[in-house]
C-alpha cells in the first residue's frame, strides 16, 4: 500500500521516510528534497494506519504550511476517491498555538475571543504605558522596548520573572508590566503571547499537557534550525512522553539569529535525545557540482556544524563568474550587460535573481535596471494587511468580534470624519464600559440634545447594525456591508480633493485592495459567520511578514536574507567586500562570522545554473566613499572553478583571468 508513496525518493529519503519511531533529525542540504521528504513522512505514516488525528505538522509560514497540506493530500487520494482523505494537524507554531489557546486560555484568566494585536497596535500600548510612566518617547524608543519585551517572552521570562538590576532594565521592566497588565484587561495578546502562554499553560497545567501528548503522538518540525527557546520548549513539552519526534532542517541554513533562531537547537537535538537517528541528505537536485563545490568550500570553514558533502547528478556547469569592478555604477552596469547577454542566449527576466546583504545596496541597481527599461521588483515593501485602507475596514470588524479592543475603537470611532473628536472619545473610554460599543450610548445618554449626540447616536446604530449583519450574513456580506455602510469610497475621495492632500489620490486602486479583501474573506464563507469571522482575523494575524516573488516575468531583487528556499537560474551576489559581506560589525565575532558564512552559503545555492559574484574597489554607501578589499568568501572558492575578471588600472578595460 506505500509503494507509490515510497516511489521516486532515494535511498536516504526513504530511510527517512520509513524510520517512524522514536526521534530522528534529518539533515536536508540545500536542494535535497526537504519538503518532499517532510510530506512522504506524514503520508507514509497515515497509510500504514496510523490515525492522522495523532500526527501533528509544524513549520513556519502560512504558505509552507498549505504546501504540505496539498502534498499530502494528493499522496493519500486515490483516482477513485470522492472524498478529501483524512488528514492531520498541520500549521505553523503560531497557528497551532492560537487553537491551543482558544480552548485553554482561561485558566490564565483571559477569554477565549481574545483578539492578536499587530506591530503598529503593540507599538500603541508601548507608548501608553511610557505615558503613564512619564517616559520621554524621544530619549526612549518604543519600538526598542518593544523589541526588548519581545527577546524576553522569546525567553520566557514573564514580568513577575524579570528583575534586573541595570536602569535601562528596570524601565523595560516597568514599561512589560503596565502593557502585560493592559492587554490582560482587555482580552489581548500580542504574537509572541500565543507560544509563551501556550508554554507557561503546559509548565502549569500538566493534566492539560498529557491531553495534547496524547493527541499527538507523532510530531514533526520543518526548518528545526530556525526554532527560537520558546517554539523548542513547546516541542520538546509535547515530544516528551512518546519522543515520537522527526525534525528536519539544515544547521548550514541557518541564518536568523537577529529573529531569536537559536542554531544549538538543532546542534544539540542528540543531547536531548541521544537514542536519535541522524540522516544525512546530501544528494542535491537543483544546483550544477560546480556550484555546489563552492558553497561546500565556504561552509566547510565553520566549526559549528554537521559536516556534509553536497553531490549531484547534475552537470558540471559553468565557473564561478567573479567580476571586480571600479565602484557601485560599474558594477550594476555589468549586471545589466551580462543580463541582456543572456537573454540574447535565451533567458527569460524571472531567470535573475540579484542578492545583497543590505537593502541600501539596491540603489545602484534599480537606477541601472530603470535605464535599461528592465522591470524589476523588490522583495519586500508595504505588506498587504498593513494598508491603511485594510486595516480601517478590519478594525470594524475586530471591534465587533472583540468589543474590549480599543486600538480597533480607537482607529475607527472617527473614521470616516463624524464629528467625533478626540475629548468625546477620551470621555466614552472613561464611562469604564468594558464593552466599547456599549460605552457610546452609555456616554450619549449622559449629554443633553446636540449635534454631538446625534453623531454619537448615529455611530452606535452602524455598529449595532453591522453587529447584526456580522452575526447573520456570511465573512464577505459583512465586509462589503461595512465598506457601503461607512461609505468608504466616499471618505477616500474627499480625503483625496482635500487641499494638499497627497497620500489618497488613488482611490481607485484603494478600492481594488479592499476587493481584494473581499476575495480573500471568500473562502470563510461557509462557516459559521461567528467562527468564520474568527478564523479570518487569525489568518490575517498570523500571516508571516515575507513577500514571495511571484508576478509577470520581472528580475527579482531581494535581501539574501530573503531569498531562503527560492531558487533561480541565475544569481548574481552583488557588494562581496570585507565589511559588508561579512558585514563589519561581524569580523571580531567568531559565532556572528559563522552566520555570515551561513548566509553567503545559502546566497549560492539559490543558483541553479550559474553564479555571479561582483565586487567594487570603491562604494559609495550611507554617504560615505568605502574602499574595500574583496570578501574572505572568494578567496575560499577553490581557484580552478573561478572565472576572475579584474578591473585594469585605468579602470576602464577589463583584464581577464581565468584559473
Amino acid at each position: 500500500m506505500n509503494d507509490h508513496i515510497l516511489k521516486g525518493l532515494n535511498e536516504k529519503q526513504v530511510e527517512a521516510v520509513k524510520t517512524v519511531d522514536g526521534p530522528v533529525l534529518v539533515i536536508s542540504g540545500p536542494g535535497s528534497g526537504k519538503t518532499r521528504c517532510l510530506t512522504h513522512r506524514v503520508a507514509f505514516l497515515i497509510s500504514s494506519g496510523l490515525n492522522p488525528v495523532h500526527v501533528l505538522a509544524i513549520t513556519f509560514t502560512n504558505k509552507a504550511a498549505n504546501e504540505m497540506k496539498e502534498r499530502i493530500s494528493a499522496l493519500l487520494s486515490s483516482p477513485d476517491d470522492f472524498e478529501q482523505p483524512a488528514m492531520p494537524t498541520i500549521g505553523t507554531f503560531h497557528s497551532i498555538c492560537v487553537r491551543i489557546l482558544r480552548k485553554e486560555i482561561p485558566v490564565l484568566g483571559y477569554k477565549s475571543n481574545f483578539n492578536i494585536l499587530d506591530t503598529d497596535e503593540q507599538l500603541t500600548f508601548i507608548k501608553r504605558a511610557m505615558a503613564e510612566l512619564e517616559l520621554d518617547t524621544k530619549r526612549y524608543n518604543p519600538r526598542a522596548m518593544l523589541n526588548k519585551i519581545s527577546k524576553l517572552k522569546t525567553d520566557l521570562i514573564s514580568p513577575e520573572q524579570y528583575h534586573p538590576n541595570d536602569f535601562m532594565e528596570k524601565l523595560v521592566s516597568r514599561i512589560y508590566t503596565l502593557y502585560q497588565a493592559e492587554l490582560k484587561k482587555l482580552n489581548l495578546l500580542d504574537f509572541d503571547d500565543l507560544i509563551t502562554f501556550t508554554v507557561k499553560i503546559f509548565k502549569t497545567k500538566p493534566e492539560i499537557l498529557e491531553k495534547y501528548q496524547a493527541r499527538w503522538k507523532y510530531i514533526l518540525v520543518d526548518e528545526y534550525q530556525d526554532t527560537s527557546h520558546d517554539q523548542y520548549q513547546l516541542i520538546k513539552l509535547l515530544a516528551q512522553r512518546y519522543k515520537n519526534l522527526f525534525v528536519i532542517g539544515d544547521d548550514a541554513q541557518s541564518i536568523y539569529a537577529f529573529r531569536e533562531a537559536d542554531i544549538r537547537n538543532i546542534l544539540n537535538f542528540q543531547k536531548d535525545y541521544p537514542e536519535a537517528k541522524v540522516i544525512m541528505l546530501e544528494q542535491n537536485y537543483r544546483s550544477t557540482q560546480t556550484i555546489l563545490t563552492a558553497a561546500q568550500s565556504i561552509i566547510s570553514k565553520n566549526k559549528n556544524q554537521f559536516p556534509k558533502t553536497l553531490w549531484t547528478e547534475n552537470q558540471e556547469g559553468q565557473k564561478i563568474l567573479v567580476k571586480e569592478t571600479l565602484n557601485e555604477r560599474t558594477e550594476a552596469s555589468f549586471i545589466v550587460q551580462q543580463i541582456v547577454e543572456q537573454m540574447k542566449a535565451g533567458k527569460n527576466l524571472h531567470d535573475f535573481t540579484i542578492l545583497y546583504r543590505t537593502h541600501a545596496q539596491s540603489r545602484a541597481v534599480e537606477e541601472a535596471l530603470v535605464s535599461h527599461g528592465f522591470p524589476y521588483q523588490i522583495v519586500g515593501g508595504i505588506k498587504f494587511y498593513e494598508r491603511k485602507e485594510i486595516k480601517d475596514v478590519l478594525a470594524y470588524l475586530k471591534l465587533i468580534h472583540n468589543p474590549q479592543d480599543i486600538l480597533s475603537f480607537e482607529r475607527i470611532f472617527n473614521v470616516p470624519t463624524r464629528g467625533i473628536g478626540e475629548a468625546t472619545y477620551e470621555k466614552i473610554i472613561a464611562t469604564g464600559e468594558s464593552n466599547l460599543i456599549e460605552a457610546v450610548a452609555a456616554f450619549g445618554k449622559t449629554q443633553s440634545k446636540s449635534k454631538k449626540t446625534d453623531s454619537l447616536g448615529n455611530f452606535y446604530t452602524l455598529l449595532k447594525d453591522i453587529e447584526t449583519t456580522a452575526n447573520q450574513e456570511n465573512l464577505t456580506s459583512t465586509i462589503g456591508y461595512i465598506i457601503d455602510r461607512i461609505e468608504y469610497e466616499q471618505y477616500l475621495k474627499s480625503l483625496s480633493t482635500s487641499k494638499g492632500s497627497t497620500s489618497y489620490e488613488n482611490v481607485e486602486e484603494r478600492m481594488e485592495n479592499l476587493k481584494e479583501l473581499l476575495t480573500v474573506a471568500r473562502k470563510y464563507n461557509s462557516v459559521e459567520p461567528a467562527e468564520g469571522r474568527q478564523q479570518f482575523l487569525e489568518e490575517i494575524s498570523l500571516i508571516q511578514g515575507t513577500d514571495t516573488a511571484e508576478g509577470p516575468s520581472r528580475i527579482t531583487l531581494m535581501t539574501i536574507h530573503s531569498s531562503k528556499g527560492l531558487e533561480f537560474p541565475v544569481v548574481f551576489i552583488v557588494g562581496m567586500e570585507e565589511g559588508l559581506f561579512p558585514h563589519a560589525r561581524t569580523v571580531f565575532a567568531p559565532h556572528e562570522m559563522e552566520e555570515e558564512r551561513r548566509l553567503c552559503y545559502v546566497a549560492i545555492t539559490r543558483a541553479k545554473e550559474q553564479l555571479v559574484i561582483t565586487h567594487a574597489k570603491y562604494r559609495n554607501i550611507f554617504g560615505v566613499t568605502e574602499v574595500n578589499l574583496a570578501s574572505r568568501f572568494i578567496s575560499e572558492i577553490p581557484k580552478e572553478i573561478v572565472d576572475y575578471r579584474l578591473v585594469s588600472n585605468n579602470g576602464y578595460e577589463e583584464e581577464t583571468i581565468i584559473y
